[in-house]
Formats: structure tokens, sequence, C-alpha cells
């Protein structure tokens, strides 16, 4: 169990969603019971609710089992896995026709004489109280898209994580606070799941209508220094020992942490990297402490050879983790490593010393081959990111993914290079860090609880 009820999961997921929160954000949820998650969430970001009216279309021999979904707005989708049951055309349309008349009843029975929440260019978040097949979710992002939706983001308290791969191809984003492997029913994620009634969806449809004051979202306080997205927490300069030297860093712990990312900048970079901050401000907005660091001194960084000695690199990686493990405000927090050009490899190498310590790896552009004595020993899941048109290095990765043993992924970022300077290739970036560490996050919290 993670959640309490529906209220609890809205809430959590609200603040994973506050990076969003804006004039143009529109929450919609599906009935019924995301409906009373999405309230929430509303709430959170302070943005106006309605809700996307879908059906799921059940297999006639096994109801529960969906064999696709309609929407309103004419919206219709076919799930392809359970073609195999060679349901006939007939059995498809009788069961459509029936669900179309539940599919308009729900339309006028909740939304009534209210208009719809104009959706044309706007940012849509599409909320369920938790997804199994993917199917009235999928319907739900096509409705919102033909309603003109310029950004279309998908988000449930859980998921399945191959439903959530899935479903990035009708949605710009996904967000998921947990993605268990092993996933019977959304239920199960609940202490409890009971039905949402009819009129506990219009009742809160009635009150957000109403404009209730919303519930604050947490955003940077006074004490973030300027910066985005990493709570209403604490902003830290450290000084960390590592063996005779003495490393700077930036800590940074938003209110209520769910995991930490350490940073292990690449050569010719340092801790005010604009790139790496980048990704540490979209970390801290779904509540991931970060800590950007030097991993030589200013003497030391002036001999190029320190900066390839990757052995020394993930000596003082570790020496870091371990400090980082003494302290009251991150000593229980799921540590993971971001790794960018030859830091990629310190933070591999540091992740083999470290063992089940280190929840995940994600390298950015990296240099994993320069671990290559290592690769075979790394336990923590590793996603390695690297451009399409980063030829030599995107080469360099896929023959050292060859050695991983561990969960591993190659994601290329089309028409990206080195640097991921292209418009929004960051971003994206930043993106797929955050969901990897979020996830492989959650997982490891719930081994210890």
């Amino acid at each position: 169990m993670l959640f309490r009820d529906r209220g609890h999961a809205g809430r959590e997921l609200g603040r994973r969603l506050a990076y969003l929160r804006g004039p143009d954000v529109v929450v919609v949820g599906l009935p019924r019971g995301g409906v009373s998650v999405a309230y929430h969430v509303a709430r959170v970001l302070g943005a106006p609710l309605d809700v996307i009216v879908v059906r799921k279309l059940g297999v006639p021999f096994q109801p529960e089992l969906a064999m696709g979904a309609i929407a309103e707005g004419d919206v219709r989708v076919i799930n392809d896995e359970t073609r195999h049951l060679a349901i006939s055309p007939a059995d498809l349309a009788a069961v459509e026709a029936r669900e179309r008349v539940e599919l308009d009843r729900r339309i006028r029975r909740f939304r009534g004489s209210r208009p719809r929440v104009p959706l044309a260019g706007r940012t849509v978040v599409v909320v369920d109280d938790g997804i199994a097949t993917g199917a009235t979710a999928s319907a739900a992002c096509r409705a919102v898209r033909a309603a003109g939706a310029a950004r279309v983001v998908l988000a449930a308290p859980v998921a399945p994580p191959d439903r959530i791969a899935w479903l990035r191809q009708d949605a710009d984003e996904v967000v998921c606070l947990a993605a268990p492997e092993e996933f019977f029913a959304i239920g199960s994620f609940y202490a409890d799941f009971a039905q949402t009634p009819d009129e506990e969806v219009t009742d809160l449809l009635r009150q957000a209508a109403l404009a209730a004051p919303p519930e604050p979202a947490r955003m940077p306080g006074p004490d973030a220094g300027g910066s985005t997205g990493t709570g209403t927490g604490q902003r830290i300069e450290v000084t960390v020992p590592a063996g005779a030297a003495r490393l700077t860093g930036q800590l940074t712990v938003p209110e209520h942490p769910c995991g930490l990312v350490v940073f292990a900048h690449g050569s010719g970079s340092s801790r005010h990297s604009p790139r790496n901050r980048h990704v540490a401000q979209v970390l801290g907005s779904a509540r991931l402490a970060t800590l950007l660091f030097d991993l030589l001194t200013p003497d030391e960084e002036a001999d190029r050879t320190n900066v390839f000695d990757i052995g020394t690199l993930a000596r003082r990686l570790v020496e870091v983790t371990r400090w980082l493990g003494q302290q009251p405000t991150t000593a229980r927090l799921p540590t993971g490593f971001f790794g960018a050009s030859t830091g990629s490899a310190a933070a591999l190498w540091a992740a083999a010393e470290l063992g089940p310590r280190i929840s995940a790896v994600v390298s950015r552009g990296g240099r994993p081959d320069l671990a290559a004595p290592k690769l075979a020993l790394v336990t923590a899941p590793t996603l390695l990111i690297v451009g399409g048109q980063d030829d030599v290095v995107l080469d360099l990765n896929r023959r050292a993914q060859t050695q991983l043993r561990c969960e591993n992924q190659l994601t290329v970022v089309p028409g990206a290079t080195h640097l991921f300077t292209e418009p929004g290739a960051l971003e994206t970036v930043a993106t797929l860090a955050r969901d990897w560490f979020l996830h492989h996050s959650a997982l490891v919290g719930n081994i210890r609880a």
C-alpha cells in the first residue's frame, strides 16, 4: 500500500507536478475515481478542474479486460494486445454502442449545463487514480489533444512501467509516483479504494467551479536563492572532506524530499555548469534533493591529467556519498548519481564500489567506456542518454552498454549534439533523468518500508 486514499494520492501527485504551475494549466480528471485525485492536483496547482469522460470497452466474456476505450469527441482507442482474442466486429460494435449510451449519460450527469473549460493552446494535465491497461488514459489524452491542447501531461499515482512507456505515444509527458514491476490491481496500492459515487464527482466539480482557495504548492521560498522548483527547503553551501582535499558544493534539499541525486560533472566543467544546474532544478521540482560539487580543487584542475583520472574521481564521489549518509537531512534518502562526460565514468565506477547504496545512475553525453574495469560490477539501474548527432560518444555508449549487467537503457535524443544545446534537447534530458530517478527511488523506498 502506497496511499491512504485518493485524496492523499492527489495531494502527493500535485506536489510532484508543482513545476507545471501557471496560468495556462488545466487539470482534467477521469471519472469517477480520477476526479477525486484530480481535484486535489488542481488545488495544489491553483488550476481549473474539468472532467474528461472516457468509457472502457470491455472484452465481452471478460469485461474487466479492456479491448479499448472511447472518449467524448468521438475518440476511440483499440488495445492491440487483445486482438489475439478474435473478437468479432459485431461484438466490438455492440460493446461500443452500449458504452456510448453510458458515455453520453455521464457527460450530462457530471458536466450538466456547465460549459467545458477551454483547452485550446493550454497545458492539460490528465489525471486518473491509477493506470492498468492504459486504454482509457490513452483515449483521454487523444480527446484533449483533439480539443486543441498544446501540451498533454498524463499523471497518475501508480502504473506498470510498460504502460508508462506505451502511453508516451499519446502524452508529451507521463508522470507517476510509483511504477512497480509487480502490478496486479490499482486498488492494491490504496488502503481505501472504495468506489467513488457520481454524487462525489459532481460535488467536487461544483466546488472547483466555485473557485475554492487552492492549496499552496511547494514552490521556492526566499531561502531558495532564486532557483526554481526546489520546494520550500534549504539551499546550503557545503565543504565536504575527501581525503586531504576539501570539496566545495551546493546542497539543495526541498521540503519532504523523496530522494537525493549527486552530480558528477565532466572535464572542463564545474558545479556552476548551467546544464547541470538546469537538470538539478527540474529534479528539485520533483522533490529530489541535489548536490552539485567540484570533484577537484582549483589547483588539481590545472593539471589536465587529473580530469581523466577516473579512479581518483570515483573515490572522491564515494567519500562525498558516505559524508551525505552521515548528514541528518540526507542520511535516509535513496541516492542516485547524475554524471556528464568523464563524470559519468566516475559515477559508474563509484556506483560499482557502493553497490546497493546507489539507487540509480544517469549519464548525459557520458564516457562510460572510461569505467570499463567496473561496468560489470554496477548494480544500480543505469540510464545512458546520448545525442543523436554525437556519433563517436554514441558508439562508445553502445559498446559500454554491452558490459553492463544491471538494469540499463540507452536513450538517444534525436538531433542533439554532445552538449544538448539544441532547442528542447536539455529539457528532454532533464525529464528522462527525473523519471528514472523517481521510479527507482520509489522502488528503493518501498523496499526499505
